[in-house]
């Protein structure tokens, strides 16, 4: 049986509460990533930014604002005032069945894999269409 430490990935980009939007903003676009844990000094979990948890926090273009004016409010917002510490979270011993019901269930996009209280990975919608395409491939030959 599967597990979820069969499939998550290990080396998770992460930013501390301190760290500001504009730290997150840069981290997703050159990581091409749309999740975030937050972790303290010690690697411990304490929350989770989103892609979407950005763009609720970015002014419209609409409003006309430049873009240098954008990233210069974005790094006067900490973290911590929009990561999300409500994150539903799994082990690295959960079936690979239990954390995609729960990413199905729930429309989450991310389970962060914790250990304790340390985080030792991150599951994602892409994993399993990655594990999927990999089946689809065995099956074919």
């Amino acid at each position: 049986m599967l597990i979820v430490k069969d499939l998550m990935t290990r080396d998770v980009f992460s930013l501390k509460k301190d760290d500001n939007l504009a730290a997150a903003r840069d981290l997703m676009k050159l990581a091409r990533i749309r999740h975030i844990p937050i972790v303290d000094n010690n690697d411990n979990f304490i929350g989770l930014i989103t892609h979407r948890d950005i763009l609720s926090a970015t002014i419209s273009r609409l409003a006309g604002i430049a873009p240098e004016i954008q990233e210069e409010l974005d790094a006067t917002i900490p973290i911590s005032e929009i990561m999300r510490t409500d994150v539903t979270t799994t082990t690295p011993e959960t079936t690979l069945k239990d954390a995609a019901s729960v990413l199905l269930k729930h429309k989450y996009g991310c389970l962060p894999v914790i250990d304790g209280t340390k985080l030792v990975g991150i599951l994602t919608e892409a994993d399993f269409l990655s594990l999927t395409i990999s089946l689809m491939e065995a099956l074919e030959q």
